[in-house]
């Protein structure tokens, strides 16, 4: 790696001194603690790519699940929470710190870090707690043989994630620990470097209630689900039972997808608050955050590239219009006409356009309804 791409290590997180501000113009060289120029021209077109593909792929769900009935199942209000809730980050936190690495720095100042760091870490907190949820509704679906099709009890776990989430996200806001910049100056998150009692002991909880726990919830949920698939082997695995092995499948897919992005962050983080001063450095604290933030373009392509459902239906559309424009165009071309006298033009009669296509309304609807 290039050395003169990184300057020396800096602490994960510091605070704000209004003194210490310097022009909106970059510098020229590195200084201690920031990345250098090419370091962050790297940084802004990694947060550019996140922040584009992360908004469009999100985007592209929600229009999906508004276009289609079939896919406004009770388990895919989960996955929908997680959609809009990364949606969301890409909006009002990634463009934020997208701007200021353009810059070279933090832009708007302590009111700023606060936000963007309360709305990252409520927002990651969320997906998180709605991926715990979707492993125990696979959990309880496949082993306890519990009745689906109620909408009920997943809007009340998408209440109660955001709730859950705001529980431990707030405190920060109110005097419990705080948020501050880290990295090379262009994020905020919580203030790990602060060496105090209050802060540690928040640090610990927030590891404990949303890292730990959650994590032990999903391992637990799919050892069980993981057993009693050995189990049952290939007895009763129907057309349904395959089904919900599939969507077991995306899940996990989605969970392992979500670890793999945010474990390096917090390892990161657990050695900022209790590790040596300058244990992490630049390159240690940038990458496992994009890391996290890219999950933010992962979830959505695992929902469109792993649902059977969602294909199906995309693929019926295209196709239908496909053959709805072609028998337009033939319809244009050669006008049918059915006459009451031998070759009597004036009593002939226009069979209707839409005619030709009952037929195909009627196909297209019995795959739709299978």
């Amino acid at each position: 790696m290039n050395r003169t791409m990184f300057s020396d290590p800096p602490d994960l997180n510091y605070s704000f001194d209004p003194s210490e501000e310097r022009a909106v113009d970059r510098p020229t060289t590195a200084t201690p603690g920031m990345l250098s120029p090419a370091g962050f021209v790297v940084l802004s077109v990694a947060l550019g790519f996140i922040m584009t593909f992360g908004f469009l792929n999100n985007f592209v769900v929600l229009l999906l699940f508004c276009k289609f009935k079939t896919l406004r199942t009770p388990v895919n209000m989960l996955l929908l929470n997680i959609s809009v809730s990364d949606m969301l980050v890409c909006m009002f936190g990634t463009t934020l710190s997208f701007a200021s690495s353009i810059n070279g720095r933090w832009l708007l100042g302590p009111v700023g870090c606060s936000w963007y760091g309360f709305i990252n870490s409520c927002f990651g907190i969320v997906s998180l707690i709605s991926l715990v949820i979707l492993s125990y509704d696979r959990y309880s679906t496949l082993t306890m043989c519990n009745k689906r099709g109620h909408y009920r009890k997943p809007l009340l776990a998408v209440g109660g994630s955001w709730c859950y989430s705001l529980v431990w996200t707030v405190p920060p806001l109110l005097g419990w620990s705080s948020y501050g910049v880290e990295g090379a100056g262009t994020s905020c998150s919580v203030s790990w470097k602060v060496r105090t009692a209050q802060s540690h002991a928040y640090i610990i909880c927030l590891f404990i209630f949303c890292l730990g726990l959650p994590i032990l919830l999903m391992v637990y949920c799919y050892c069980r689900l993981l057993w009693a698939v050995k189990q049952v082997g290939k007895v009763r695995k129907n057309a349904a039972r395959r089904r919900e092995y599939h969507i077991l499948f995306m899940v996990l897919t989605t969970v392992v997808c979500y670890l793999v992005c945010w474990m390096p962050y917090g390892v990161v983080a657990m050695m900022a608050t209790f590790g040596p001063p300058d244990a992490v450095s630049p390159v240690a604290s940038v990458v496992p955050s994009l890391l996290a933030k890219s999950s933010t373009v992962i979830n959505p392509l695992i929902y469109i590239l792993m649902n059977k459902k969602l294909k199906q239906e995309v693929l019926l559309e295209v196709v239908y219009h496909m053959l709805l424009r072609r028998e337009k165009k033939t319809f244009k071309k050669t006008p049918d006409t059915v006459g009451s006298g031998d070759g009597d033009a004036h009593n002939a009669r226009k069979v209707d356009p839409t005619f030709k296509g009952y037929g195909l309304l009627f196909f297209m609807g019995l795959i739709r309804s299978r």
